[in-house]
């Protein structure tokens, strides 16, 4: 329970997927500064033991800091919101949304907003009507340069950028490695930037928009976590007016998509100024090299009082007991 040293906060890291050991350490950075801020703070490892632990501890608040699909996928959140142990982040429902992207996408283009126009294809699909017919009629219907990623998933593992045809047979298997769907869509050049939106109970606000400048070009999965490989600009150098569309497209997206306390909208700004919405992050990385704390920074403001924040919000919603 809360005393007047904090709150009791369970903060998770690691798990099993492919994003382990960026979630440990983004796991790490956000007990710091939440210690740092006054709370006190348990890691822990989402493992067999963590729903027992839970339900006899009742911590004031849970802050999954998981990526992949332990984290975002909305199945943890699911029983923790059965235990009725508050937690940071979106609900279940929200977070199935955003981490299936070809969902996301359809949700967000409803709207009218710009999404790249793509194909999604099964696994399945190939094997039932051939991989050459599929691809024949992929490379036809979206013309220019492609991009292959698994339909789930994040820090870009199993993304390829594709700039000639030959290439998008291989592109297809990787992608295929991480997920069972994958999303082929024409690829948009201009200016990536990844916004974060934080509602720490007083409605979204949108963090000055992160611009990524990746040395090699493709701010790849070593791009990310690699110190030295990419030049991030917090705030990005885009003009003021591109700036005030982004952050705005950035809350329109997480209003839609109906998340909850911290997101990150990744968008590419092409030559005309049009942000153009590629996925959306219930969980974003939270690492030494992640967006999300770079546009803490920028906003003037500190992880630990954000994350502060964060906790505070999730500890005062209603808490709901599991039934007997």
């Amino acid at each position: 329970m809360s005393d007047s040293h904090g709150l009791s906060v369970v903060v998770l890291a690691g798990g099993i997927s492919h994003e382990r050991d960026v979630s440990l350490r983004s796991g790490r950075r956000v007990a710091d500064a939440l210690a740092a801020a006054g709370h006190r703070v348990v890691l822990r490892d989402p493992d067999a033991g963590l729903l027992s632990f839970l339900a006899n501890e009742r911590p004031d608040v849970v802050f999954p800091a998981l990526h992949g699909s332990s984290g975002e996928d909305g199945s943890l959140i699911g029983l923790l919101t059965a235990l009725g142990v508050p937690t940071v982040g979106s609900s279940a429902s929200a977070a199935r949304r955003a981490w299936s992207k070809p969902i996301a996408s359809s949700l967000i283009s409803a709207t009218g907003a710009a999404v790249p126009d793509s194909i999604v294809l099964s696994h399945e699909s190939f094997r039932e009507l051939g991989a050459a017919g599929v691809l024949r009629v992929v490379r036809e219907s979206l013309a220019g340069e492609l991009v292959v990623k698994p339909a789930m998933g994040g820090s870009a593992q199993g993304v390829s950028i594709v700039t000639d045809p030959n290439d998008l047979p291989r592109a297809m298997v990787d992608a295929f490695t991480y997920a069972e769907v994958v999303v082929v869509e024409r690829r948009i050049v201009g200016t990536e930037i990844a916004v974060g939106v934080i509602d720490t109970g007083s409605g979204p606000v949108a963090l000055p928009p992160v611009e990524i400048d990746p040395t090699n070009g493709i701010y790849s999965f070593q791009a990310r976590y690699n110190a030295g490989e990419t030049t991030f600009y917090a705030p990005s150098r885009l003009d003021a007016a591109i700036i005030e569309m982004a952050s705005a497209a950035a809350v329109h997206a997480h209003v839609a998509l109906g998340l909850r306390d911290l997101s990150r909208i990744d968008f590419i700004v092409d030559a005309a100024g049009t942000p153009w919405f590629l996925e959306a992050n219930v969980m974003p990385g939270l690492t030494e090299t992640s967006l999300l704390p770079l546009a803490i920074d920028a906003s003037g403001s500190s992880a630990a009082e954000v994350y502060s924040g964060l906790v505070e919000a999730a500890a005062a919603r209603v808490k709901v007991p599991v039934s007997e």
